[in-house]
Formats: C-alpha cells, structure tokens, sequence
C-alpha cells in the first residue's frame, strides 16, 4: 500500500487491512480479470489502493520513492540440441537431487499423492531416497468421474507407503465458507476444495508436504495445450483474411443451436478467427465475451470503458522470447496461471492448515532447464508432458503413466444442483449487494435457473458468483460497497 506518503507492506492483504484509513475501494478492471481467469492477475489486487509485487521481483523503498526491479527470469531462447534419451537423463538426475534436497526436514514429512504423473513421480523419487516408508495423502470423490483415489493407491502400494485417503463426501456445503475466507480477494480455481481437503488430512500426519505443482507449466501437460496445437493447425490452413471475415458469422450461426457441440464450435470458430495468442486466452477464458455483456451492469461497462482481460495474457506471450508458440505459451502460463492461480491456491488451503508444501518440481534449475528443452520433446503429435513420462518409465506403470489426465476437478454441476443449492440460494439468490453491484441480478438468475433444470451447465460460472459473494460478505462492509 502506498498513498499519499503512506507506505505499508504484508504478505497478505488482511493484514494491511488492519490498519487505520486503508480504503476498501473495488478497483473494476480486477473485478473483470477475476470473471476471466478465476484469480485477481498481479500486480493487481481487487483494491485500488494495494498492490502485489510480482514473482522474481524487489522493491526498494527510500526517501526518494519507490523502485521495483525483476531479478531473476525465465528465457527460452537457449535450446538444447541434445537427444530426448539425453535430456531425459539430465532430467530424472535434476529431478532426484530436487526432491532429495526438499525431502530435508527435522518435522515429520510426507507426500501429496493424486496419482497423476508428476506427484507420482516425486513419491517414486522419495521412496527412492528414504529407509522409511513415505507417508502420502490423498483426496476421492464420491463422482467416479472426478475420484483419482484408486489410481494414488496403486502407486502407494507399488512404494509401500504409509497411505492416507479422504473422501469428500456431502460435508463442502458446512465447510466451504471457512475455506473461503482464507483468499483475502476473490479466488475461484474450484480445486480449492480438495487442496484444502488434502492439507487438512497431511497435517494430521506430517508439518511438510512435497507436491507435484509445476509439472504441467513446464513440461506442457494440461489438455488445453493439446487443444491449441489442433486450433493452431487448423488457423494455418486458412488465410487471415478469410478467418477474420467468414468465421465471426459462422460461430455466431452455432450459437443460436441449442447443441452441446454447437457450443464447442462456436469457441472454436471465434479462436480460429484471432491471433494465436488471442486464440489461447479465448479457449481458456472462464468467461465469454458474449457472457459478461449479458451479465455486466451497464454502468461498469461504461466505467471499464475499452479495458479487456485478454490484455495480461496476450501482454505475457509478447513478452515470451521463446523460438515457437508453445514455448509462448509455457512461458505465458508460468507467469500468470501458474503464479496467480495454482501457487496462491496451494499457499493458501496448506498454511490454512499450518501445512508447509514444497515443490521440486519448481526448482529454478528445474524451470531453467525445461526451458531450454525443445518443444517437440515436451508435446509431440498429441502426447503431452512426453520427456517427463519417458524419464519416470521406469517408476510409473504404463497404464498410470498414460491415462488421460483428470487434474483436481470437481463436480460442480453437481454441487449446484444438490449439496451446494441451499448455500447458493444464500449467497446469490438471496443477495441484493455484493456481485450484483457489478452483475445484473435478472441475468444472473436466467443462468440459476437454466443450471437447476438441468438445461445448461453453468457450474463455472455460478462458482465464480458465489466465491466472490463470500469475499465481499466478509471483506467489505455494507456501507463501503460502492453503492
């Protein structure tokens, strides 16, 4: 916080709260990122008055005023012209020392185990690097579709772990409202729930935890690069000018048949009619264009003016001297999705829990050499994160080792229709202030209703409503709201 030869400085912002005058005042462009992406982008925080200082970066603070410099980045422009069966080499020696150094505790230690590649890979390695059995936690769900429990199982028994599982079962409705104020502004990655789930149940056994986190940045995992190579593919195929002027009406032309498929090419129509970069932030955008112009209150629109979230990431990729557009990408969600999201998510549900995580796969020595390995050796012809699934063969079963990835979903459908309905009623059906000093309430109820009868699936969006309605229920007072 810095105002009028005030200065303050926190590593949370309900501590600078505490302090006298410190203004409450929602800073809009913030309230449109958060619909966006789910998470308040850096240096931005949702208030005017209070910023956050960016990974990698100081600040010096003398009499003279206030200097911020970057001290350590990622490049992408020094690229191995080694083998894969090489670089797969460097990286399970890299990845061995990491965890074994993060493995280094004089308090009880254990493991966050989903069964995914990367947080079986650093249990493999544990396992490797210990004489006693490696304690590891787990997280299922009832919802077969979204439970990875038994897959963490068969790792922990091929490691002879000392294994811990939790089922979230119908108890997120009397607990969500306690996880929630630990996001000092609106947070909504729905994997909050079973973060902190997961967090609760190692701190019955462990003080630190080692996780996976930073596997997919690096290594290029999550699906939505592999959907991106197939837009890319076919943006090529068609000139500029015809993508730009035939596909708009085409996506528009989809829009207006009530069809799941038809949703999905509407995204796809109005990607292939962007820039690349554009492409990207419009695929993984939580929140559509035509969506929040349907939902925004014209007043806030007026006051956003030409503002759109598209800016941080299309201002990353420009940034990125990497030589491809996957390296672009990486680079984009590593200083953004990655720092503004997973990390602010696993920082927070763990030291709710007075949990410490560590994670090797975060290491700068790790990041600096994914960066320099090819991109065809991290996604190539539809396999994802392949050096690292190559590298951990010999750890991994071929059949865990090659499922599709699941991630930390949740059955948000679900909840809105069962377990969460009475809470949401609470927070968004019964509210008057709040998210509808920014949304329109009528527009808003459309999306309610349509979810209930089971007639579209608004989960994400309905999510987002009511984190950031329990943010401002407990951070701003009726009578600071800007109405």
């Amino acid at each position: 916080f810095s105002k009028d030869g005030r200065f303050a400085f926190a590593s949370e912002i309900k501590a600078l709260l505490t302090l006298e005058n410190i203004p409450r005042k929602i800073r809009l462009d913030a309230v449109y990122d958060f619909f966006a992406y789910q998470y308040v982008p850096d240096p931005k925080s949702i208030f005017e008055d209070i910023h956050k200082l960016p990974p990698a970066h100081y600040m010096l603070v003398t009499k003279d005023g206030i200097k911020q410099r970057q001290y350590w980045d990622l490049s992408f422009t020094h690229t191995s012209s080694d083998s894969i069966a090489d670089n797969k080499d460097k990286l399970l020696s890299l990845l061995n020392e990491t965890t074994r150094q993060r493995m280094i505790s004089d308090v009880p230690l254990g493991a966050f185990l989903s069964g995914g590649v990367d947080s079986s890979g650093v249990v493999a390695l544990m396992a490797n690097n210990s004489d006693k059995p490696v304690k590891t936690c787990t997280i299922g769900f009832d919802n077969k579709k979204y439970n990875e429990a038994e897959f963490a199982k068969e790792i922990a028994q091929k490691y002879n772990t000392e294994h811990h599982e939790f089922t979230v079962h119908q108890n997120v409705a009397d607990r969500l409202e306690e996880i929630a104020q630990y996001f000092d502004e609106p947070f909504a990655d729905p994997s909050l729930v079973p973060t902190f789930f997961v967090s609760e149940l190692a701190r019955k056994e462990v003080t630190v935890a080692i996780a996976g986190d930073g596997g997919d940045e690096m290594f290029a995992g999550y699906e939505k690069y592999a959907i991106d190579d197939i837009e890319k593919k076919l943006r090529d195929k068609f000139p500029k000018k015809v993508r730009e002027k035939l596909f708009p009406p085409l996506a528009k032309l989809a829009g207006t048949i009530p069809l799941n498929i038809a949703k999905r090419a509407k995204s796809l129509l109005n990607s292939l009619s962007q820039s690349p970069a554009m492409g990207f932030y419009i695929t993984n955008s939580q929140m559509t264009d035509e969506t929040w112009s349907k939902l925004v209150k014209p007043d806030v629109a007026r006051a956003l003016g030409n503002y759109h979230p598209s800016r941080i990431t299309l201002d990353k990729y420009e940034e990125a001297d990497g030589p491809d557009h996957l390296s672009k990408l990486l680079y984009t969600d590593i200083k953004t999705y990655l720092t503004g999201g997973i990390l602010v998510k696993v920082d927070r549900m763990s030291m709710a829990n007075h949990l410490e995580v560590r994670a090797p796969l975060l290491d700068y020595q790790i990041a600096e050499f994914a960066a320099s390995i090819p991109s065809e050796q991290k996604f190539n012809e539809g396999i994802k994160k392949r050096i690292l699934k190559e590298a951990l063969v010999p750890f991994i079963p071929t059949d865990l080792l090659h499922r599709k990835k699941m991630g930390f979903s949740v059955p948000l459908a679900q909840w809105f229709r069962g377990e969460l309905k009475l809470l949401s009623e609470k927070f968004i059906v019964n509210a008057d202030y709040g998210v509808f000093e920014y949304l329109e309430k009528s527009e808003v109820m459309k999306l309610w209703h349509e979810h209930q009868s089971s007639k579209h699936d608004h989960g994400s969006i309905l999510w987002s409503i009511l984190m950031f309605q329990m943010w401002f229920n407990r951070y701003i007072p009726q009578s600071e709201s800007i109405q």
